[in-house]
């Protein structure tokens, strides 16, 4: 099940971001702006990727389910697209407490910022063994879900580049290669969810990240958005 943090506006209203995160919020925020998307390798503080290896370190593989695509009732199991296993981060779990602050205050300097609305977060951990991959997709279909913003950040050590398992984004109009980035542990990319299409190549290794999501609120008529 996913983990999906609520904040009071009011409490978020007053929260505070640390000095020495305004920087780093800043350079996503500044690439949000100016064309939807930016890649910061090596850039998630060390605090919270050690913190996610150390939850990560606790799961057994069993944990871990074959990815769907799709949502809801029309989720369905689809080798030829993806091949992923993903485990949904609780965040009640001691080690995601880093993670999931973290992320609260970077969706409060995003909301003051670039007034996006952000509400809550969602995300799992990823595991693709070789051979595994997630064929060209999008996050996100306009008008027909409330993920704003897809967070992807990797927790692998040593890697090389010829190693493979790039994360591939693509311009949204012309469908042109933006970057191919590598999952170099740390390694953080933030686009818009509908805007940009991505693909995950198939690796040498067995490689590990955390992919997420800011939502709006898209609660209606006491349905609880996303579903619990």
């Amino acid at each position: 099940m996913s983990a999906t943090r609520l904040i009071h506006p009011l409490s978020e209203f007053n929260a505070e971001i640390p000095l020495e995160e305004d920087g780093l919020f800043e350079r996503i925020a500044c690439g949000i702006e100016s064309q939807g998307y930016v890649i910061l390798p090596a850039a998630l503080p060390h605090p919270v990727a050690d913190s996610l290896v150390r939850y990560l370190s606790l799961l057994e593989e069993e944990r871990f389910h074959q990815a769907r695509i799709g949502r809801g009732l029309e989720q369905d199991r689809n080798p030829f697209i993806r091949r992923d296993k993903i485990y949904w981060m609780d965040d009640a779990h001691p080690g995601a407490s880093q993670w999931f602050d973290w992320t609260t205050r970077l969706k409060l300097y995003l909301n003051r910022r670039l007034f996006l609305g952000l509400f809550s977060f969602e995300s799992h951990f990823a595991l693709y063994h070789p051979g595994d991959f997630y064929k060209k997709h999008l996050d996100a279909f306009r008008g027909e879900s409330n993920r704003v913003l897809t967070l992807v950040t990797y927790l692998n050590m040593g890697w090389e580049p010829g190693q493979g398992g790039e994360l591939v984004v693509y311009a949204p109009d012309d469908g042109d290669e933006i970057s191919k980035v590598v999952p170099a542990f740390g390694t953080m990319v933030i686009f818009l969810s509908e805007e940009f299409p991505h693909e995950v190549l198939a690796a040498d290794r067995d490689r590990y990240s955390v992919a997420g999501w800011f939502r709006i609120n898209g609660s209606i008529n006491r349905q609880i958005d996303p579903p619990r």
